[in-house]
Order: C-alpha cells, then sequence, then structure tokens
C-alpha cells in the first residue's frame, strides 16, 4: 500500500515536469483562465446531470457573469467546459474560447448545449484536476489569473491521492475552487459522504481566494454556479464560505472515499 501511494505521488510530481504554457509573444491575453471541470460519474442521476448542465448554460449567458467580464482589464476571460468521472475519463467538452461579452457566452452557451450528456464510472477528482491543469498549458490565452472550478458530488475514490495532486496543482499558481453538490442523502456505498463540503474545503480547493460553494436543493443550482462565475471573474472570495481564508486543522480524513470504496468491495 505505502509503495502504491509513493508511486501516486512521485507520479503527480512528475506530469508537470517540463510543462509549458504558449510563449508569451503569441498568447491573447486575458483577465482569467477558467476551466470548468463537471462531473459526470454514475453517481450522478440523469435529474442531477441535467440540472448542473442548465446551471452552466443559464449562468455563462447571466447578465451578471457577462457584466463582470467586461468590468476585467481586459474586458475578456477564456473558458473552457470539461468533464470527468474515473481516471480514464477526462475530456474536453468546449475547448478554449474567448468570452468578452454577451454574443460570445451565448455561442460558448450553444455549443455546450450541442454535446450530449454521459456518465462514467467512479470519481477521481484528483485525475480531474491533474488534467484540468494541463489544458493551461494548450491554452492560446495567458490570463492574470488561472483558475480550476471543479464540481461533484462525492469524495475522490480511485486514482491519485488528492491532497499531493492538488498541492501540486497549487504549485503551479493555479487556484483550485469547488462546488460540492449535496442534493440527496449519502448512499450506503462509497458514492457520497454527508460532509463533501468541508471536504472539499479541507482537501480539494487551495490557492489564494479560493472558496466552496454547496448546493443542497435542486434550486440552488444555478444561482450557485452563477454567484461562483461572477466571484472567480471578479477575483473575490464570498464572505460566508471563506474555506481558505485561514490555516485550521484538518476536519476530514481526506482518504475517506478511498476508504470507504475498498470497505464495499471487501463485503
Amino acid at each position: 500500500m505505502l509503495a502504491a501511494r509513493m508511486v501516486a505521488v512521485l507520479g503527480v510530481a512528475g506530469l508537470f515536469a517540463g510543462a509549458a504554457g504558449p510563449a508569451a509573444g503569441q498568447a491573447i491575453p486575458v483577465d482569467l483562465e477558467l476551466v470548468l471541470a463537471v462531473d459526470v460519474s454514475r453517481s450522478m442521476d440523469l435529474d442531477e446531470q441535467q440540472l448542473q448542465r442548465q446551471g452552466y448554460l443559464e449562468a455563462i449567458t447571466a447578465p451578471e457573469v457577462v457584466q463582470a467580464i467586461r468590468a476585467g482589464a481586459y474586458g475578456r476571460i477564456a473558458l473552457t467546459y470539461m468533464e470527468w468521472a474515473g481516471p480514464a475519463h477526462q475530456q474536453v467538452v468546449v475547448p478554449w474560447r474567448q468570452v468578452d461579452g454577451a454574443a460570445s457566452a451565448q455561442a460558448f452557451a450553444a455549443e455546450l448545449a450541442e454535446v450530449p450528456l454521459t456518465r462514467e464510472r467512479w470519481t477521481s477528482i484528483s485525475s480531474a484536476l491533474l488534467f484540468a491543469a494541463t489544458l493551461f498549458d494548450q491554452s492560446p490565452y495567458t490570463g492574470l489569473r488561472r483558475v480550476i472550478d471543479v464540481s461533484g458530488d462525492g469524495p475522490n475514490n480511485i486514482g491519485p491521492m488528492i491532497e499531493p495532486t492538488r498541492d501540486a496543482v497549487l504549485e503551479r499558481e493555479i487556484v483550485i475552487n469547488g462546488l460540492p453538490i449535496m442534493l440527496k442523502e449519502a448512499n450506503p456505498g462509497f458514492g457520497s459522504i454527508p460532509d463533501l463540503d468541508v471536504y472539499y474545503e479541507d482537501c480539494v480547493i487551495g490557492g489564494p481566494g479560493s472558496f466552496v460553494i454547496p448546493v443542497r436543493t435542486p434550486d440552488q443550482f444555478a444561482p450557485a454556479i452563477r454567484q461562483k462565475l461572477v466571484l472567480e471573474i471578479a477575483g473575490l472570495t464570498p464572505e460566508l464560505v471563506p474555506a481558505a481564508a485561514s490555516v485550521r486543522a484538518k476536519r476530514i480524513d481526506c482518504l475517506i472515499g478511498e476508504r470507504l470504496r475498498m470497505q464495499w468491495l471487501d463485503r
């Protein structure tokens, strides 16, 4: 077990070795490069997935989001949308696009709306973060800030360990924010836990101003995503959820998902 963990840590450290983005003279400057990393694991019911997708479609085109984009130093951001599940499933749904107003926001949403929903096995937040981080190296833009916005309804239960993975991503000056989806009671398997918001705060997010906004009811989806995008674009932190504002003792086992998976498989 220890050897396996060391391999996972070394794999995380080696993934970014030699990584380099586009030459500064060739890149288009933007206020923010933002990766929307969206959970499509099978613990997400189809109705949850539809709510999640619709929430992003509404948020991307919301007037307050467009206004926040236009208020930046450059008045534009770079945006890409990816979906993730287990270690073998990370997929770019909409590649990097410049969003600088209502028309380009509508175009991004229209492109996203054309892609069918998918569901895959397992929940590997760590693999999603690693994949999302590499997308910045492929971006034709250079942002004043780089952010991964990860949403999901369960803890990491397979793939690299979440903490060293998160730390490797943070070392690249990438901020990680979280949108834990807590619509249902934790199931008896390993797909979800009751304190998913705490898990995201202690084990997933990080970087200057990082934050978590949980979704606890279906009607909170669109407002939560909209609020999250406005805060990320404006570079602000919500007053009610300052998860990364202070250093404190960890409140949850960051390997809880892996432990629950092993208990479930051993039954």
